[in-house]
C-alpha cells in the first residue's frame, strides 16, 4: 500500500523489536444503527426516553455538529499533489465516492505516502484526514493501518489492519501485524500470526518480513536459538534481493550476539558492510562541502584586475 500511496516503505524497521506502543488515538464510535430515523437494526423504532420524542434525543443533530467542530484541521495539501499521483488500483477503490471529495482523499494518501519514511507523524494526520471523509473504504484504512504503525501506533495499527482485512476481504500485510503484537509486548501473539499466513501466498518480500518479525519475536521469549533458525527456513529460501539479504543478515548478526557468538556476529556485519544509501548520502555531503573550497581555490588562482595586462 505504500507504494500505491506514492512513496515510502512499510514502515519496517528489520529485525529488532519495535519501540512499543506510544497510544493510539481514541476509537471512533459510530454509535448505533446509524440510522437517521432512530430505527434499531431489526426495523423496530427504539423506544423513547421519558422526556424525548419518538425516535431519539432532540440534542442528536446539534452533538454531531458540536463533533464536527472538535475534528481537528486538515493538514494542509501541497498544490502540487494531484489524485491521478495516486496508484490506478487505489483510485479505483475510491469510486464510491463523490469525485471532489475522490479527489482529497487521492491527495492526501499520496502525502502520506510521500511522508511515510521522512516525516511519518504527518503522513498518519494526512491518513486521519483521508479516514474522516473515507472512513469505509479499505484502502484508507489499509493507510491508516501504515502510518499508525510507523508511528507506533500498534494497537490502533492492528484495528485499522484487520478493518481494510474484512472491507477488502485481502490477506495482506502479515508482518506488520506480527510486529504490532510484539510492540505491544505480545511476541506469543505475533508468532501465532506469523504460523496463520498462508506463506504459498506471499512473495518474497513477504516471506522475508515475516522471518525477521519471528526471529525477532522468537528473540523477545529469550529463543535466540530459535530466532537463528526460522532466518534459515522455508521463509527465506527464495529471497535474492540484495536488500532483503542484507537485511536478513544483520539480523542474523543480532541473533549471533545475544547467543554470545560475537566475533561471528562481527563477521556477518564486516561482510554486508555499510548501507548503500548511507554511502550515498555520506557522498552528497561531502560533494557540497568541497564546493565552496573549490570555488575559493579558483577565485584565489585568478588573476586580480589588471594582473594579467602587466603580465603582458
Amino acid at each position: 500500500m505504500a507504494e500505491r500511496m506514492n512513496g515510502g516503505g512499510n514502515g519496517r524497521r528489520g529485525g529488532g523489536r519495535p519501540s512499543g506502543d506510544r497510544g493510539g488515538g481514541p476509537r471512533q464510535s459510530r454509535g448505533g444503527s446509524g440510522r437517521p430515523d432512530g430505527r434499531a437494526a431489526g426495523g423496530g423504532r427504539r423506544r423513547a426516553e421519558p422526556g424525548q420524542p419518538p425516535g431519539g434525543s432532540r440534542n442528536a443533530r446539534p452533538q454531531r455538529r458540536d463533533e464536527r467542530a472538535q475534528r481537528p484541521p486538515e493538514p494542509d495539501l501541497p498544490e502540487d499533489i494531484d489524485p491521478q499521483m495516486l496508484d490506478g488500483a487505489a483510485r479505483a477503490r475510491l469510486r464510491t465516492l463523490g469525485k471532489a471529495n475522490a479527489d482529497l482523499v487521492a491527495r492526501h494518501l499520496v502525502v502520506a505516502g510521500q511522508l511515510l519514511e521522512s516525516d511519518p507523524e504527518r503522513a498518519y494526520q494526512h491518513t486521519q484526514a483521508a479516514q474522516r471523509r473515507a472512513g469505509r473504504v479499505d484502502v484508507v484504512r489499509e493507510a491508516m493501518a501504515l502510518t499508525a504503525y510507523a508511528t507506533g501506533r500498534y494497537a490502533e495499527a492492528l484495528r485499522e489492519l484487520r478493518t481494510a482485512r474484512r472491507l477488502s476481504g485481502l490477506d495482506a500485510h502479515r508482518a506488520v501485524e506480527a510486529d504490532c503484537e510484539r510492540g505491544l509486548g505480545r511476541p506469543e501473539r505475533a508468532l501465532a500470526v506469523v504460523a496463520e499466513a498462508d506463506i504459498s501466498a506471499l512473495g518474497p518480500t513477504d516471506r522475508a518480513e515475516l522471518a525477521m518479525v519471528a526471529s525477532g519475536a522468537r528473540a523477545d521469549l529469550g529463543e535466540y536459538e530459535a530466532g537463528l533458525l526460522v532466518l534459515d527456513g522455508p521463509l527465506t529460501r527464495t529471497v535474492t534481493d540484495p536488500q532483503l539479504v542484507r537485511r536478513l543478515a544483520l539480523v542474523r548478526a543480532d541473533r549471533l550476539d545475544e547467543l554470545g557468538r560475537t566475533e561471528e556476529a562481527a563477521a556477518v556485519r564486516a561482510a554486508v558492510g555499510p548501507d548503500p544509501e548511507e554511502l550515498e548520502n555520506e557522498v552528497d555531503i561531502l560533494e557540497l562541502e568541497d564546493e565552496p573550497a573549490n570555488g575559493a581555490a579558483s577565485a584565489a588562482e585568478a588573476p586580480g584586475p589588471g594582473e594579467e595586462q602587466e603580465g603582458r
